[in-house]
């Protein structure tokens, strides 16, 4: 229930952010999944976070549209994670709830 309302405020915030450079839809976006980070931190299952997480960086894509052309039809594709890693998403700031998460537990 609430992993489905997370997704329906990040799909609202990405339709409105399409077209915009990627650090401003970053900008966008970050807040809502610090927030959940928070609300999330004490589940004890990290499978839904770790498909959230890469559902994010699925409609990040899709939503930006970085080719140029709209959205890639192919953006969860395997070859996508070699073109695009989580190193990538991490130096541009954009925040994994998982990574939060881990991080807000090992400092309480």
């Amino acid at each position: 229930m609430s992993l489905g309302r997370l997704r329906d405020r990040l799909r609202e915030r990405l339709r409105k952010a399409r077209g915009h450079k990627m650090a401003n839809i970053i900008e966008r976006i970050n807040p809502v999944l610090r927030g959940w980070a928070g609300y999330f931190k004490l589940s004890q299952s990290k499978r839904p976070l770790e498909e959230l997480d890469g559902w994010c960086v699925t409609s990040f894509v899709v939503s930006s549209g970085v080719n140029g052309s709209g959205p890639w039809w192919n953006s969860g594709a395997p070859h996508m994670n070699q073109a695009l890693p989580k190193k990538l998403w991490d130096r541009l700031g954009l925040v994994s709830i998982l990574d939060t998460i881990n991080r807000l537990s090992c400092v309480t």
